[in-house]
């Protein structure tokens, strides 16, 4: 991994070449509060943007609150967010996040890592991005883009999302927290990107531990 100075720099240079939070930033998928940023966030996985938000559309159409949610049959949330996929199980994951909210927390989405991830379906990814735009705390949030730009250039060296995560916690300056998940996401679409990286045009290829990568 990177050393310490070399992280800083990594970020200090992110941070002139990429344009970070965009004014506006909300929760995510645009949601207006945490109960339907979580379950937006559910629906997320291993789905394009387009589906997701279709997805949610359809279902806080339905329902907007937990208790409204926990009113529907299993058929109608099903319905509404099939275009997402996995819709059978982000179904029983919904419930089970409901139910758990109202019992548990009385109906208040939390505000820290461990009361969201103590809720069914929030993994430390959903955690994360609800507490950075819900919340407005300073914590990078991992998603593809983030975990693979990061293991590419050094600044972490991790198997999984939630690795990734923990070492950039560990790892990174302060200061580059609060914009640090967007500089990284939008460097990981425009630049770092899975195939065909534009390593010519990148501005910490100097310091990437991967190095130029050739394209055929």
């Amino acid at each position: 991994m990177l050393s310490k100075d070399h992280i800083e720099e990594v970020y200090q240079r992110l941070s002139r070449a990429m344009p970070g939070r965009t004014k506006g930033a909300k929760g995510p998928k645009g949601q207006p509060d945490a109960f339907r940023s979580c379950i937006s966030c559910m629906l997320s996985a291993q789905s394009l943007d387009r589906n997701t938000a279709a997805a949610t559309r359809a279902l806080f159409a339905l329902a907007r609150t937990p208790q409204a949610m926990l009113a529907l049959d299993d058929a109608a949330i099903a319905a509404a967010i099939k275009p997402c996929g996995l819709y059978n199980n982000k179904t029983r994951n919904i419930r089970r996040f409901c139910k758990a909210l109202l019992e548990d927390h009385g109906g208040v989405v939390p505000s820290t890592r461990e009361g969201l991830m103590s809720l069914p379906g929030i993994g430390r990814k959903c955690a994360d991005i609800v507490m950075s735009f819900t919340f407005g705390e300073d914590v990078i949030a991992v998603d593809t883009h983030v975990h693979r730009v990061c293991n590419r250039i050094g600044l972490t060296s991790a198997t999984t999302a939630e690795k990734t995560a923990q070492q950039l916690e560990d790892r990174s300056p302060r200061w580059a927290l609060a914009d640090g998940h967007f500089w990284l996401i939008q460097f990981g679409k425009r630049v770092c990107r899975a195939r065909l990286p534009k390593c010519d045009i990148c501005v910490v290829s100097d310091l990437c531990e991967t190095g130029p990568i050739k394209r055929d």
